[in-house]
């Protein structure tokens, strides 16, 4: 009989964990790191990746829970101190839920928590003016105790996202409340011992990031890069009896599973050091079910994200080629007007660093993994192309099995059909359709496939609009609009877009592709096979 161990799925209370026998991932070399070498610190990690876990551990640390880490790395460490297991007054602000789109939401939700501290520590109160109570509560910890004041604030920007694309006032309010609120931390900081705030992204307006301008941000430090998530050694060395169950359910090799668990949850970078990271949530559940599922996407979905590239019309041949661009400082911050929505992907979870520039101090962009790049593009798809993902005619089996058999009369039909279902421009305004317009709709609709698509393919002489890669053949497009197939043609030729696969076996077929702006549809499709 199989015996299948606790594993933390949503247990986000460190000492729930460790008392009730549940699999921990030992990050306590961090905890000690961050305790022992600085006081202020943020970091920035998706949903979902452990946040509340760490500032739980944190917590426990500094409540001095010495039997809490009995057999952890932290544990001799500590031990060796001259002052070991020291207790401290905690402050802990767990933000994570609230009702932070009403107008007094976040005010009250900060009180309460002041409230609970000062009757815990059996403090005299602080009174009704948020900020003074605030301020008196760290000065009142520490003369009571003779110990400085740890303060933990998770999730901190949960009051402002929830208001970001709905309730812009409300989204602004909060931010000049944290304003005034956590500026006491920069004021009395003779009275802390330790600051660490976590949220998902960072927005460079809030203040505390502009008046605590000695916040260290361990976001990018390569020092905390596997802080939050698995690694790779990690998931052999934690999870060998839950991997073996997951291989025997599917007859496969350790060795396959793993290829499998890596294709569809690890790839997360956080760091220049591009060291690889899985996304805990997903892995677990995964061992939990003993099924290779869609854990993490399927637990939050990306509306906001969506309508914002729709609102753009985002060019999305850009999530194939991992060509996204963005500086340091664009990675790291995060400003409500910014028109880019690159960075939010970023920060949310659905883009990762693929690559580092260190001369331009720039990174490179991607999906992480399978499950996050066909779970946004099939989220994508739907609202970008104004279609119903349940119509019969956006069924992209039908389409896949057109591409695997070399049927490109049936691609042309699927796609014939599909955009005649797509609406009118605005105004019916046709002159504003584009090539990249009616390029989006056939190119998002093969990424979703899981298809090796390129777009704007460089060779010697110009750039391929399109090539696909099938197991058994090649697909070579050139679209125009309002110019002939013929045309379309004649350019793949003329440029040579099939030189670099005159060796190869596979059939390989050239196709001209005509929109006509007047009937928003493909008019002339011309195919040429090799």
């Amino acid at each position: 009989m199989e015996i299948r161990r606790k594993l933390p799925i949503g247990i986000q209370d460190f000492e729930d964990l460790r008392t009730n026998g549940y699999v921990y991932v030992d990050k306590t070399k961090h905890i000690y790191n961050l305790a022992n070498n600085g006081k202020p610190y943020f970091l920035s990690r998706p949903r979902r990746f452990g946040k509340s876990l760490l500032v739980s551990t944190l917590e426990a640390y500094f409540l001095g829970k010495k039997e809490l880490f009995e057999g952890l790395w932290i544990y001799e460490e500590e031990s060796k101190s001259e002052n070991p297991w020291q207790v401290y007054p905690v402050l802990k602000f767990s933000l994570a839920s609230g009702e932070f789109t009403e107008q007094d939401g976040l005010r009250k939700k900060l009180k309460i928590t002041l409230d609970e501290f000062e009757k815990k520590y059996e403090l005299p109160s602080g009174g009704d003016y948020l900020s003074g109570q605030f301020e008196r509560a760290l000065k009142n910890a520490f003369e009571k105790t003779g110990k400085k004041v740890v303060v933990l604030v998770d999730e901190y920007d949960t009051p402002l996202l929830k208001n970001i694309g709905g309730n812009e006032e409300q989204e602004k309010a909060n931010r000049a409340l944290y304003k005034g609120f956590f500026a006491t931390l920069k004021d009395y900081d003779a009275y802390l011992r330790f600051v660490f705030f976590t949220g998902v992204t960072k927005f460079s307006k809030v203040s505390i990031f502009s008046d605590l301008n000695q916040l260290q941000d361990i976001t990018l430090d390569s020092r905390y890069d596997s802080i939050c998530g698995i690694t790779q050694e990690e998931l052999e060395s934690n999870f060998a009896p839950e991997i073996e169950a997951l291989a025997s359910k599917f007859e496969m090799t350790k060795d396959e599973c793993l290829a499998e668990l890596k294709k569809r949850y690890d790839g997360y970078h956080f760091t220049d050091n591009l060291l690889d990271i899985y996304n805990p949530f997903s892995l677990i559940n995964a061992f939990a079910e003993k099924k290779f599922g869609n854990y993490w996407f399927e637990s939050g979905t990306p509306t906001f994200l969506v309508k914002k590239l729709d609102a753009i019309n985002f060019d999305v041949r850009k999530f194939n080629d991992n060509n996204m661009k963005l500086s340091e400082s664009e990675l790291k911050d995060y400003r409500p007007e910014n028109e880019n929505p690159v960075p939010l992907l970023y920060q949310s979870g659905y883009l990762t660093i693929k690559s580092y520039n260190q001369k331009q101090n720039s990174y490179k962009l991607g999906f992480p993994n399978g499950e996050v790049k066909y779970g946004f593009l099939n989220a994508l798809a739907p609202t970008y192309l104004k279609v119903d993902k349940n119509t019969s005619n956006f069924n992209v089996d039908i389409l896949d099995d057109a591409v695997e058999e070399g049927d490109v009369d049936g691609m042309r039909d699927w796609f014939t059909s599909l955009f005649a279902l797509l609406p009118y421009p605005a105004g019916g305004d046709t002159e504003a359709l584009t090539e990249q317009n009616f390029q989006n709709v056939i190119y998002l609709s093969l990424l979703i496939l899981g298809k090796y698509v390129r777009t704007e393919v460089h060779t010697a002489k110009g750039r391929a609009d399109c090539i696909i890669e099938a197991d058994d053949f090649i697909y070579i497009f050139e679209f125009k609009r309002d110019v002939s197939a013929k045309e379309a043609l004649a350019q793949i030729e003329e440029q040579g877009y099939a030189k670099p696969y005159e060796s190869d076996k596979r059939k390989l077929f050239k196709i001209g592709v005509n929109f006509s702006t007047k009937e928003r549809n493909i008019i002339e499709w011309k195919v040429v096979e090799r």
